[in-house]
């Protein structure tokens, strides 16, 4: 859960929800969703990443990560338009159970996101 800000020719502020999952050790498939507005008219937001953890089992200090992906930016007055997504992000160690982070990222103009994620982890 965030808070998400493009900037481009037609400026995105807004209020993200996700879900992610680690097929593997370093990877994780990533959708978010952000509702929010564009020139005063109600917008969504919809973005799948593909993310490398660089240190995906740190348990303190902060965990990098590099993405790419697409996404989708909508209007009920603007025709949607689709953009290839490049991010690079930090966030509290990937070890711990819930923890905040921050992404810095390009697809259809920069993008900031900030926020906090609850992780459920393997026993194993």
């Amino acid at each position: 859960m965030g808070s998400v800000a493009t900037w481009a020719r037609r400026d995105f502020y807004g209020v993200s929800v996700g879900l992610a999952r680690r097929p593997g050790a370093q990877g994780r498939a990533a959708l978010s969703i952000a509702g929010g507005g564009v020139d005063g008219d109600a917008a969504v937001r919809i973005e799948a990443t593909g993310q490398f953890l660089v240190l995906p089992g740190a348990t303190s200090g902060m965990s990098p990560y590099v993405g790419l992906g697409v996404a989708y930016l909508g209007t009920r007055h603007y025709r949607g338009a689709g953009a290839l997504v490049a991010l690079i992000g930090v966030e509290a160690p990937e070890g711990r159970g819930s923890g905040w982070f921050a992404e810095l990222g390009l697809g259809g103009g920069v993008r900031l996101r900030a926020g906090y994620r609850w992780r459920r982890l393997s026993p194993y």
